[in-house]
């Protein structure tokens, strides 16, 4: 395969961004159905529509010499995918990669925690949105919390020290967790991000009224917990606070309350190549097909990213009470 890495230049958009952090999503598939971010009944990408895991890993290396440093592996749940190891193992020590990270629903993390560790995946984000089982439940339609939980020991145990919590709070349905939340991250000495539901998707129940603002959660967290403001950067959009003598920070993802497109530096491609450059708009750019007609040339492609960044939009417009402004595609499509 041509590699064509003479005068590599950085990927800059139209406004001066450098893109330097990609989401990769290597499967629409999971064993979860959460309410928030899937239908019940879903119908998944036949597999012949799905990036190979080697189409993947050009992808990631082709983006690597353009210099991106970050790369996180998404689904749907990525560790359902059939082999899903030997991508990470295949990308994990890239010169040039700076982090390798993954986000879960946990529910593998019991058999998988030591073979990704060894691969070099450095960060595990894991979502849980609630620390009752029943409620776990419901909100994912088909987890088990317990299995879950012992995903996290599983990686606590491996070796990883960059492990945080996601949770999407929605109102009557678990926004009365924060505290029990932040308390459990503090007893696991890990850290958690709060996220405000994206509009995305079509879902049975309406995100305008069990939207709950990340303005609303920090000032109810500020009522048990002294947070103190941070100026650290995990490389993606949350704003943290730290608590003192804790280990534990606490993010917030806040798509809605406080826009972060300024400082966007990121770009998701999907399981079956869609090079989003946005999450919440529709630009895109379909790389399969040059992936496909240019098996052993990589320098299309390489053009191909390198001019998608003209069209990367400022920013997205969600806006929960306009209905216009909902993306069609579910987040698990996208990649979460």
């Amino acid at each position: 395969m041509k590699s064509n890495v003479d005068n590599i230049s950085s990927l800059i958009d139209r406004f001066g961004r450098k893109v330097d952090y990609i989401r990769l999503s290597i499967t629409d598939r999971c064993d979860f159905r959460c309410v928030y971010c899937m239908n019940e009944q879903m119908t998944f990408l036949p597999r012949d529509e799905v990036l190979s895991l080697e189409e993947c890993a050009r992808l990631v290396k082709v983006f690597v010499e353009l210099g991106v440093s970050k790369v996180r592996i998404t689904g749907g749940e990525p560790l359902v995918r059939k082999n899903a190891l030997w991508l990470y193992n295949e990308i994990g020590h890239l010169p040039g990669l700076r982090e390798l990270v993954t986000t879960t629903n946990g529910s593998q993390l019991e058999l998988h925690a030591d073979a990704l560790y060894a691969a070099g995946v450095s960060r595990i984000n894991i979502s849980v949105d609630s620390l009752d089982a029943e409620r776990f439940k419901r909100i994912t339609r088909t987890g088990d919390l317990n299995k879950v939980l012992r995903g996290l020991a599983a990686a606590k145990k491996a070796g990883f020290s960059g492990i945080k919590l996601n949770t999407v709070l929605m109102r009557g349905i678990n926004d009365d967790e924060a505290d029990q939340l932040v308390q459990f991250a503090i007893e696991q000495e890990i850290d958690i991000s709060f996220i405000e539901e994206m509009p995305m998707g079509k879902v049975d129940h309406s995100r305008d009224s069990t939207c709950v603002s990340n303005d609303e959660t920090l000032a109810g967290l500020q009522k048990s917990y002294t947070l103190i403001p941070s100026a650290e950067n995990s490389g993606g959009p949350a704003r943290y606070w730290r608590i003192p003598n804790s280990k534990t920070k606490v993010g917030f993802i806040s798509p809605h309350s406080h826009n972060f497109c300024e400082a966007c530096n990121r770009v998701r491609i999907t399981c079956n190549g869609q090079l989003y450059l946005c999450l919440g708009q529709e630009d895109k750019v379909d790389l399969m097909p040059i992936l496909r007609e240019n098996p052993d040339d990589d320098a299309p492609l390489r053009a191909a990213i390198m001019q998608s960044m003209q069209i990367k939009p400022k920013g997205h417009d969600f806006d929960l009470q306009r209905a216009s402004t909902s993306v069609v595609r579910f987040m698990s499509v996208t990649g979460g």
